[in-house]
């Protein structure tokens, strides 16, 4: 009689390595600069962002990756399979520039106390990942209802205009060791060469931009100065508290900026399932939900003012030869870290120029996945996904160059205001315009014209209260009765647009 051996799922592979230098540096880039804003920029005390913002922020990264490896250990008890691919999660990117620039510094400004403004981000956090706990309920039928193609153009979108586009900024800014970091990650990561002894493309990659650095400042170069955040020593554990109840009474007046916030990471979470899903890994969405909201609630318990999300680029990752091993090692890394006080520093060591070939290399993937899962007949869609990623990155870039040169909007003249806010309403909520146009646009081209008058009254709807299309800067909510006209206008462009669809339905059946 012959026995079946049990299977166990080996975790750990060569390519862990690479994936969780990939994730670790994307999280500490960003918690730099969290730390970076909030210092500089607002004047908050070190003691108070390093000691007390950063480990608590850091700790739903902890939770977080580990939940996410045990999915992965899950996924491949239940599939007996050895190549599945834990999810990535981390720091978001857009609400660490939405909440330190529209919560924790305002706070901060309008209190004079920084130990409030911490509470009120706590609570802001909080408030979000309640809100994300709800909303993982429905997240499998929005994935069943919208095509494929739209959840991954999406993404597509996003990798190209934002991940891969700020990346190269830092390289044009210090090229030398930057080209040599991106030249390694391409061509082994992209371009399938190995590098000798089998040596870990990130690690070569950091090493030999990081020598081609040096050498160059030793024949003169001068390089843009190392992005520092400090270190403090009065860093304090992060354990879950009441604490956020303090901040909870100021903290209302922010939710209308945090819902959009916390909702984009949401779509951007079902988004991520079906790209994994595409990848051969079939996680539930309402798993991979639950545990980004689980984790966003838990870093504002302990202390945290930025949420957690999903990455985008877990092909990219599955590509690179990762398992669980890779989020294991970023979530003990990231956690323990942040919480012993000498993360904050690390990155003042390496230059961000060969930090970031990593996010070429995400968003390269990214981009080719949402391709190739797009049939040739709706190319045109993906286009159309795109437009209102590159509208946010333009306004991102606007309010930067306009903020560092004192320039008031309300001295504009009236036509180049007009154009500002529309370029504003364009980018605003870009993730979910771009998932509905790209919808609207496929049901179109296949004939569907009931379906497309649905997608264009759910923008009507999603438009007059900010959802899609906010008409303020910091892109908050709004009843559609306090609404600005441009906003109105706009609902009521997308309700002509669900008429005219209509109509070319009914003739369509009379037919």
């Amino acid at each position: 009689m012959t026995t079946q051996t049990e299977f166990r799922y080996r975790w750990f592979a060569r390519g862990d390595i690479n994936g969780f230098f990939a994730l670790a540096i994307d999280n500490i880039a960003l918690l730099v600069g969290m730390s970076g804003i909030l210092i500089g920029v607002f004047h908050l005390p070190p003691a108070i962002v390093l000691g007390r913002m950063v480990p608590g922020t850091a700790a739903g990264v902890l939770l977080g990756d580990l939940l996410y490896s045990w999915l992965a250990f899950r996924l491949a008890q239940r599939e007996e399979r050895q190549d599945v691919c834990a999810m990535p999660l981390g720091i978001d990117t857009p609400s660490m520039f939405a909440l330190s620039f529209g919560v924790v510094g305002p706070a901060y400004v309008a209190t004079g106390n920084a130990e409030q403004s911490w509470t009120v981000g706590m609570a802001v956090l909080v408030i979000m990942g309640a809100g994300k706990l709800a909303a993982a309920f429905c997240g499998e039928a929005i994935r069943r209802a919208l095509p494929k193609a739209a959840l991954l153009g999406a993404l597509g979108a996003v990798a190209i205009a934002l991940i891969m586009f700020f990346p190269f900024t830092k390289l044009i800014a210090e090229p030398v060791g930057g080209f040599v970091a991106l030249g390694v990650v391409l061509i082994t990561l992209i371009g399938g060469r190995r590098l000798p002894f089998r040596f870990p493309a990130v690690i070569g990659a950091l090493l030999l931009g990081y020598a081609a650095y040096r050498c160059a400042m030793a024949f003169g170069y001068r390089p843009p100065p190392l992005p520092t955040a400090g270190m403090t020593s009065d860093t304090v554990p992060p354990w879950p508290t009441l604490g956020f109840l303090d901040g909870l009474a100021l903290a209302w007046q922010y939710v209308p900026l945090a819902i959009p916030v916390a909702l984009a990471t949401v779509i951007g979470g079902i988004d991520n399932t079906e790209s994994a899903a595409v990848a051969g890994d079939r996680y539930t969405t309402r798993s991979i939900l639950l545990v980004e909201a689980i984790a966003t609630l838990f870093a504002g318990l302990c202390g945290g003012v930025v949420q957690n999300t999903p990455y985008i680029g877990h092909p990219a990752y599955k590509d690179m030869g990762c398992r669980a091993g890779y989020t294991v090692a970023t979530g003990l890394f990231i956690g323990l870290g942040a919480a012993s006080g000498w993360l904050g520093t690390l990155i003042g060591f390496l230059p961000e120029s060969i930090v970031v070939p990593v996010l070429v290399f995400v968003g390269l993937e990214m981009a080719g996945q949402s391709l190739r899962a797009t049939d040739a007949r709706h190319s045109s869609a993906w286009g159309l996904a795109l437009i209102p990623a590159l509208a946010n990155l333009v306004t991102i870039q606007l309010g930067s160059f306009m903020g560092a040169a004192g320039i008031v909007v309300a001295q504009l003249p009236e036509e180049t205001r007009r154009s500002l806010m529309a370029l504003t309403m364009l980018g605003n909520g870009f993730i979910v315009t771009s998932m509905l146009w790209m919808s609207w646009l496929i049901w179109v081209i296949d004939g569907r014209l009931g379906r497309a008058a649905v997608a264009a009254l759910v923008g009507a709807g999603l438009s007059s209260c900010g959802v899609i299309h906010s008409p303020f800067a910091d892109g908050r909510l709004f009843f559609p009765w306090s609404a600005a006209p441009a906003a109105l206008w706009l609902a009521v462009g997308y309700l002509s647009l669900a008429g005219l669809c209509g109509i070319f339905w009914l003739i369509e059946r009379r037919k």
